[in-house]
């Protein structure tokens, strides 16, 4: 078996009908297969005030109680996987407010990117400006990136998916998502940046 990763899954969005939860669960349980530990970092698990202060401007200790788990979870993983809708072709609100708390806790370590959406085109239209965003975060994308079409009809609610497509698909993303976390992990381990 290759080497365990941490894996952090960030998904941001305040709908009351949320369906790109199922997208994420679903990236979960095939990181999850492949031996990794993750944690889903989910805006409604985890609802960080909007942004005033991001975490590096608190003392040591005196973050919020969710900043701090947040930061924890960020620091102690080897990579993220970042799953987004399409909102008039950018991110949500949510997820881009999680995004901006933090900045060194995401230096030097991939992404990769899943987008989704209720319509055929799988939320691509938002992941140039994603990708911005990571590559500024210090979280550069990697090359590929999964996009989901009709989210909604895609996947059950625990996340498993409803067309054997996506799990042919997914297994070549996460490859090469790993490839990248393990040499930037190795890079980080012989070069520390601080």
């Amino acid at each position: 078996m290759s080497e365990r990763l941490n894996v952090a899954v960030l998904y941001g969005s305040a709908r009351k009908a949320r369906q790109g939860i199922k997208a994420a669960r679903f990236v979960c349980h095939q990181l999850e297969a492949r031996g990794h530990k993750v944690s889903l970092l989910d805006s409604e698990a985890y609802p960080l005030p909007m942004l005033d202060r991001m975490y590096k401007e608190y003392a040591d200790g005196e973050a919020p109680d969710v900043m701090e788990s947040v930061a924890k979870i960020l620091r102690e993983a080897d990579g993220l996987v970042v799953v987004s809708g399409e909102y008039n072709h950018s991110i949500p609100p949510a997820l881009k407010n999680m995004l901006d708390h933090f900045q060194k806790e995401y230096l030097y370590k991939p992404s990769g990117i899943v987008t989704y959406s209720a319509g055929p085109f799988g939320g691509v239209r938002g992941l140039a400006n994603l990708r911005a965003v990571l590559a500024e975060l210090g979280a550069s994308a990697i090359p590929s990136a999964f996009p989901i079409s009709r989210v909604q009809a895609s996947f059950d609610n625990d996340g498993k998916a409803l067309d054997t497509a996506y799990g042919e698909r997914i297994g070549r993303f996460l490859n090469e998502f790993e490839w990248y976390a393990r040499a930037l992990k190795a890079a980080r381990a012989n070069d520390p940046v601080d």
